[in-house]
């Protein structure tokens, strides 16, 4: 089986309407040669001044094993029908995404909708699915640090963090920086994977150098997994700092967190769980978070770094829109667009890398 589904230029079509005297990034995007090896395809990319890959992983395991909801799976599909839709203008260089596809993981999504989180024994068949994904994403993401490239991964659950790490840290034979803009740690016991131990199973590894969490709400992390995040000597600023003490503002904030992330002379994982912002259908909905426009805003301001290696944004889930599925993925397909054209213009400006 291979380990990435690749995009077809029929596949594209149904994701875009075409219009008379405009022209649409999925009219100019970059598409894989069947012909050629996904390798082959990357080093050709990067070859012609290519710099982003867009890779999807449309799955709900890792979250439904934390326990949590499902509709993870459906955030790439949104994305791509609201991203490939945009125009194609002077402002955003079509040729320098290739849009690679999505991880395979149909068969052990279909394996993991048989099972209910609530058993305990199938709760540990998610566990088990979830480790087996892992190694699906590592090994695919593998092949586009190794060719140089920037991933933008989007879709499917927190889960996917581990195995965006673990690739980034073998590229570079080193522990990685991390930033998360999420109001859970994501810092739970090894117990098993699932969405929400990602980082504890990192910090294990020995796959960060320094993990810092932007906008963590105090009363949605356990008391262990903030005892365990202090224990690893990662940093937070909380929700309650920013948003209700007001003891700095959300620029003030993404300051701090810059110049933490600037202290170390190593690549810099960028990670956004959808969750975080307000209103946002996700594996865990929430009221009480930042606006797209202020995570717009941190996005642009981290990827304007030169350490930062990729983009990751996780737990889109359409289906738990109150308002029913097609508004969720009319919903989730606006906010990772914006979030992933916030990314692409902060590239754009990036600053100098300082040797």
């Amino acid at each position: 089986m291979a380990l990435v589904q690749c995009i077809t230029k029929a596949q594209l079509s149904a994701f875009f309407q075409t219009r008379s005297g405009e022209t649409r990034l999925g009219q100019r995007i970059q598409l894989t040669d069947p012909l050629l090896s996904i390798t082959e395809n990357l080093r050709q990319h990067a070859a012609h001044s290519g710099q982003f890959v867009l890779l999807g992983i449309p799955e709900d395991i890792g979250p439904r094993a934390n326990c949590g909801g499902g509709g993870a799976e459906l955030g790439w599909q949104a994305f791509l029908s609201k991203f490939l839709n945009l125009q194609a203008n002077e402002q955003l260089d079509a040729s320098q995404i290739l849009l690679l596809g999505e991880v395979s993981c149909a068969d052990l999504q279909a394996q993991g909708q048989l099972l209910d989180n609530s058993k305990s024994e199938d709760l540990a068949n998610l566990r088990t699915l979830c480790a087996q994904l892992d190694a699906r994403v590592q090994a695919a993401v593998q092949p586009i640090f190794a060719a140089g490239l920037t991933p933008i991964v989007i879709g499917g659950g927190h889960n996917n963090a581990l195995p965006l790490l673990q690739a980034l840290a073998a590229s570079t034979a080193q522990p990685v920086n991390c930033l998360n803009i999420d109001p859970h740690a994501d810092f739970r016991p090894l117990e098993g994977r699932h969405s929400g131990n990602g980082f504890s199973y990192a910090m294990q590894q020995a796959l960060l150098q320094h993990y810092f969490v932007l906008g963590l709400h105090q009363q949605k992390n356990n008391a262990a997994s903030l005892k365990a995040l202090q224990q690893a000597g990662a940093d937070y600023l909380s929700y309650q700092q920013i948003f209700v003490a007001a003891t700095l503002s959300w620029q003030q904030a993404i300051e701090q967190a810059l110049e933490k992330v600037l202290s170390a002379n190593t690549p810099l994982a960028l990670e956004l769980d959808t969750d975080a912002i307000t209103g946002m259908p996700a594996s865990a909905l929430n009221y009480s978070g930042i606006s797209v426009s202020e995570a717009e805003q941190a996005v642009y301001q981290f990827a304007k770094l030169p350490h930062t290696a990729y983009l990751h944004l996780a737990e889109a889930a359409p289906a738990q829109h109150p308002a029913g599925l097609t508004a969720g993925l009319n919903h989730c397909g606006q906010v990772l667009s914006q979030l992933v054209q916030a990314f692409l213009l902060g590239k754009a400006q990036q600053v100098p890398l300082i040797r």
